[in-house]
């Protein structure tokens, strides 16, 4: 049995890129519109900022007016993860009680892992800050977190409640940390969204996405009804978007930003460095793919209604 806050981000928890001004400003404006687009298209929740939202690169007042901006536009209507991801353990405390004072509903952190005892401390000094913790567990070269530590902490520590897995390959380890905690831990999938519907197959009670709101959310929808073939279907239709724009981070940043300023979201398609370079063919492929991105959407609010 899912806690009240499990249960309502059960679905489409949108990462939001950060969008910035000509100026290399943060864009509040843009970022507003985003969020509005999010939410008509039936998102569960938003996540800000993470990963995707080149969160290295902002200061600590431009993140803080991310998630200001983010939890004001929301409005209640859904709930609001503030990313409390740094380098050093004091800042991660520090932006977990910024967040939670800006008024988010809970908090994501990713703490580099050393040791059981030390990250375990590290676990609860910031679930201190926060109702709601959700952990990322990352890592693209290994496994992750130990499971039996996870069930530790989950039966240890009250506002544990989320696991955001994004360990390569992802599947197994849904279904293992699923079982040990009896499905009430809340599981989340973030880049391994290529995996979706293996992830939902499995049981995965949220899927994290940037981009492309509507898409998701009927995907998830359609799976949710009972109606797995046209779920599967319409993700097929997704993987050429996923293979180019999932090569690396810095691509996807790339890429969903240009696809934002396309769809009139975003004011610029702007990044900020250090990024990877995005070439004259990448800009080809993914002038191309916007496009297709696109049409897919105006094709799938046409026929969201339908079963």
């Amino acid at each position: 049995m899912l806690t009240d806050l499990q249960d309502r981000l059960r679905g489409i928890v949108t990462v939001l890129n950060t969008p910035f001004t000509p100026d290399d400003q943060l864009d509040p404006d843009s970022l507003r519109r985003n969020v509005t687009s999010a939410l008509d298209a039936g998102v569960s929740g938003f996540l800000a900022p993470a990963m995707a939202s080149e969160t290295a690169k902002l200061s600590p007042d431009e993140r803080l007016l991310m998630v200001r901006t983010v939890v004001a536009q929301a409005g209640g209507r859904r709930p609001v993860i503030g990313g409390a991801s740094a380098a050093a353990q004091a800042d991660r405390v520090e932006q977990a009680r910024r967040l939670m004072d800006a008024g988010c509903d809970g908090v994501l952190v990713s703490i580099p892992f050393e040791d059981e005892s030390s990250y375990a401390a590290n676990v609860r000094e910031i679930a201190a800050q926060t109702p709601f913790l959700m952990l990322q567990d990352w890592d693209f070269g290994g496994y992750g977190l130990p499971i039996p530590l996870i069930v530790r902490l989950f039966d240890e520590i009250e506002s544990f409640q989320s696991l955001k897995i994004e360990v390569v390959p992802a599947g197994v380890k849904y279904s293992q940390v699923l079982a040990a905690t009896g499905g009430r831990l809340h599981i989340a999938g973030g880049w391994a969204v290529m995996q979706m519907i293996e992830a939902l197959d499995r049981g995965v009670h949220s899927i994290m996405p940037t981009g492309m709101h509507a898409i998701y959310t009927r995907i998830f929808d359609l799976y949710s009804a009972g109606n797995r073939d046209a779920a599967r279907a319409l993700f097929y239709r997704l993987l050429p978007v996923l293979a180019f724009s999932n090569q690396h981070l810095d691509i996807s940043i790339h890429f969903f930003k240009r696809l934002l300023f396309r769809q009139g979201i975003y004011a610029t398609d702007r990044t900020r460095q250090p990024i990877l370079p995005f070439d004259e063919f990448h800009e080809r492929i993914a002038d191309e793919l916007t496009a297709y991105v696109i049409a897919l959407t105006q094709d799938v609010t046409q026929y969201k209604e339908a079963p």
